[in-house]
């Protein structure tokens, strides 16, 4: 695989079509799942800058190419980048990402995300933002950062926190899998159209002639359906998501949750319990508190704070679970990380903390976003 900030020019990793005054992009890097690299990153940025400032294009459609919309960022060439001695690169790719993900969230234009397939991490950050996402039978959303020894970053903190009661901090620990109806259940996708619906649905919206909102969601409407909510979900808990996961620390989110098993024994929780005593405990604790200040925060505010907290993971002097995550995860693949620290115990507050302040390294900087202008109500109620 090249670095990050290489690539052949005949690799057309977005795909463009002017279709009227709409726009269609596709993410096309089938093979690795649409992982955005660098090069896609950079020029969806590109586009949507442009696009804003062109008044012959009023929506914009976002896709993937084969079975995800797209399974994250490319975090295995970041890790390689920072393996040969350069986190500053790492730490240049969120920039961008974030910079697109708050360009997205502060959008005056409709952006439509059709989320057939895996939308994971930086998936998420790409559409969840935008105005409508669009989920089907065969949408499959997580956000997976603890058991790489990450943490929900691309604006989670802003968006997992209004999802209802505490079922954000629920995804964002365990990392859990939501199909569709979970997702237009709780507000991450705006609808649900069948897959057989799609095309018709993407022909519709190309011949819409309108940036109005209300327009394109009756469009939307008119091939949307309510589906049906599998008995075993785990949108049906959330009596019991809200008791636990409102918890203060990981450690009493944990000790609840164990505690609700003494009456019965309960498969689900035995689940949610292996995911939280599998991911690094590191990222667990900045999760919590990420997903926690997230609650009070703009979603500018929001990436400015996430921004920081990657640039100490890709540092990696408070903690390398990154670097063994993706070691574990993603390259030798033996799904066996060895966490350090190893227990939730001996992660103090004062190293979380650390993670929240600004990063002591030369030429350094807080994240800054370009200016904005004339933004939609919408958009403003996020600031």
């Amino acid at each position: 695989m090249a670095p990050l900030n290489s690539s052949k020019p005949d690799e057309l990793q977005v795909l463009v079509e002017e279709k009227l005054s709409a726009r269609r992009l596709t993410l096309n890097r089938p093979k690795q799942l649409n992982a955005l690299s660098f090069q896609m990153i950079s020029q969806l940025l590109d586009l949507f800058i442009a696009y804003e400032e062109d008044s012959n294009v009023k929506l914009v459609i976002l896709k993937g190419n084969g079975r995800a919309f797209c399974a994250g960022g490319d975090v295995s060439a970041v890790v390689r980048d920072i393996g040969a001695g350069n986190w500053r690169l790492g730490a240049n790719f969120f920039r961008k990402e974030f910079i697109l993900n708050y360009i997205m969230a502060t959008y005056r234009k409709p952006q439509v995300s059709i989320l057939h397939g895996i939308v994971m991490g930086g998936g998420a950050g790409v559409s969840i933002h935008g105005r409508f996402r669009v989920a089907t039978e065969n949408s499959v959303f997580a956000m997976p950062e603890t058991a790489l020894g990450l943490f929900p970053d691309v604006g989670a903190s802003y968006y997992l926190s209004r999802l209802p009661g505490f079922f954000g901090e629920y995804v964002g620990l365990t990392g859990t899998r939501l199909d569709g109806a979970e997702m237009l259940a709780c507000g991450l996708a705006t609808h649900f159209v069948p897959s057989k619906r799609l095309s018709l649905l993407e022909e519709a919206l190309c011949k819409v002639d309108s940036s109005d909102p209300t327009i394109i969601s009756a469009v939307i409407d008119e091939y949307s359906q309510q589906p049906y909510m599998k008995e075993q979900s785990a949108y049906h808990r959330l009596n019991v998501i809200d008791r636990c996961f409102s918890r203060r620390t990981v450690e009493e989110i944990i000790s609840s949750l164990e505690k609700e098993t003494l009456n019965k024994k309960d498969d689900w929780i035995s689940a949610t319990l292996q995911s939280l005593k599998g991911a690094s405990p590191t990222s667990l604790k900045i999760s919590l508190r990420s997903i926690r200040q997230g609650r009070l925060q703009g979603v500018g505010q929001c990436l400015v704070r996430e921004y920081r907290m990657v640039c100490h993971v890709m540092q990696g002097k408070i903690s390398r679970d990154f670097f063994e995550g993706c070691r574990a995860i993603l390259l030798d693949k033996d799904k066996n990380p060895k966490w350090e620290p190893s227990k939730l115990e001996f992660v103090s507050d004062r190293m979380v903390d650390s993670y929240f302040s600004k990063v002591d390294d030369e030429g350094w900087e807080d994240l800054k976003f370009p200016a904005r202008s004339n933004l939609h109500v919408y958009a403003i109620a996020k600031l």
